[in-house]
């Protein structure tokens, strides 16, 4: 079970306000909260989401292929996501909508993907009946 995901940043401060933004619109707040490392989520909820200075002092940078997928609990708060993504200094890597087709229930993926000041890749999902 995956208890929190921690990406690097090179501006902890500076990009902490995006974070803090989607954390309150999912419903939590700082877990853990230091000089060099800042943790969003629940203690005991769901895997939260940290962000730190790399421990080895060197730049942080953006492993490619990588991405956190933070879930909402409809295609609304996708969107409501997706936009305070961008609203903090986030850019688009695809606009809020469906991915692919309904499964066997007639759940169909929705999603909008995102990245974060320092280039991080993160994306905001549901499954939901369209």
């Amino acid at each position: 079970m995956i208890g929190y995901v921690t990406l690097g940043t090179n501006d902890l401060q500076g990009n902490a306000p995006f974070y803090d933004a989607l954390a309150k619109e999912m419903g939590v707040d700082r877990m853990m909260d230091f000089d060099s490392f800042i943790a969003w989520g629940e203690p005991g909820g769901a895997a939260g989401v940290a962000l730190t200075k790399p421990f080895d002092e060197q730049a942080a940078t953006v492993g490619n292929g990588t991405m956190v997928a933070l879930e909402a609990k409809d295609p609304d708060q996708v969107t409501r996501l997706y936009t305070i993504a961008l609203e903090n200094g986030g850019t688009d890597e695809g606009a809020p909508g469906p991915r692919g087709e309904a499964d066997a229930n007639g759940l169909t993926f929705y999603a909008a993907y995102f990245r974060d000041r320092d280039g991080n890749k993160l994306n905001a999902f549901c499954m939901a009946k369209l």
